[in-house]
């Protein structure tokens, strides 16, 4: 039964490389986290439900540290995808006050629920049988009263527990890169982009709705990063380099989407518009 569940935990590893070390800014990224955690949760189960345990130490290890270990990814990637969903593609200062508002909603969370993060902290070891053995727990020491409606084959009264203190210190640590990354750019590294010999800015003197429509048409082309660019990574450096909010640039897709005409008006217009130079140099 370990062997198995070992050569499970090793495959889910190595399938889940390419997401480790690609931009979780992009969305397509985050939902093949969470489709292949998901698949590999199942395995689990399955392994779970067709074999027996050894011993209790094997099974408390399984749903302390196994377990979790899977689980807390997919806590993980489908926090960080309605992160990406809410996180507004705006000025630098509006992106961070989000992010410490996020970190802040985790604090809160976890303070609800200091006793046992303290004891799994410690890795403390005298309750196990009560929290990581099936049908071991005492209502007394449940919190969470959402257990008891939980897979009772599948799921013991604080395995959950470890994989939302598992997926806290993921998103924690994504977090402060993302400020850190915020940081360097508020601080002056990216905005000589936008700057020209003579000392004047360049700016987006279009409507924002043709840039963001510029963004996506670039993203779909694969022009930039082979096409692996995040639309809320491009606005951003788009907003970096002309110095100006976007806003939401999902929801004016969406608008641009709606158009009853003209679908790809900016897009149409630079065209006609390069044609129109090229005749006239050639003239």
């Amino acid at each position: 039964m370990l062997k198995l569940i070992h050569k499970i935990l090793d495959d889910y590893k190595e399938d889940m490389k390419a997401v480790v070390e690609s931009n979780l800014n992009d969305f397509n990224n985050v939902e093949q986290g969470i489709s292949v955690s998901r698949q590999y949760l199942q395995k689990l189960r399955i392994c779970v439900r067709q074999n027996e345990f050894s011993n209790q130490q094997d099974e408390i290890t399984f749903f302390k540290e196994h377990k979790p270990y899977i689980y807390s990814r997919l806590k993980f990637y489908a926090k960080l995808y309605n992160f990406l969903i809410n996180r507004p593609a705006g000025t630098i200062k509006s992106q961070q006050e989000f992010i410490d508002a996020e970190i802040k909603k985790l604090q809160e969370s976890n303070r609800r629920n200091i006793d046992f993060i303290k004891y799994y902290r410690e890795q403390s070891t005298v309750l196990d049988e009560f929290y990581f053995l099936r049908g071991k727990d005492k209502i007394s020491l449940v919190s969470n009263t959402s257990h008891f409606y939980t897979d009772a084959e599948f799921s013991t009264s604080h395995d959950n527990a470890v994989a939302k203190i598992m997926a806290y210190d993921l998103l924690v640590n994504h977090y402060v890169q993302e400020l850190s990354y915020l940081r360097d750019i508020s601080y002056g590294k990216s905005r000589e982009l936008n700057t020209l010999a003579n000392g004047d800015r360049l700016s987006w003197t279009a409507s924002k709705t043709d840039l963001i429509e510029l963004i996506y048409a670039l993203q779909a082309s694969g022009a930039i990063k082979s096409g692996t660019a995040g639309i809320k990574e491009m606005a951003s450096a788009c907003e970096s380099i002309f110095d100006l909010n976007l806003g939401n640039v999902y929801r004016t897709f969406l608008e641009i989407r709606e158009r009853k005409i003209d679908l790809t008006k900016f897009i149409d217009r630079l065209k006609s518009a390069l044609l129109q130079r090229m005749e006239e140099t050639d003239g």
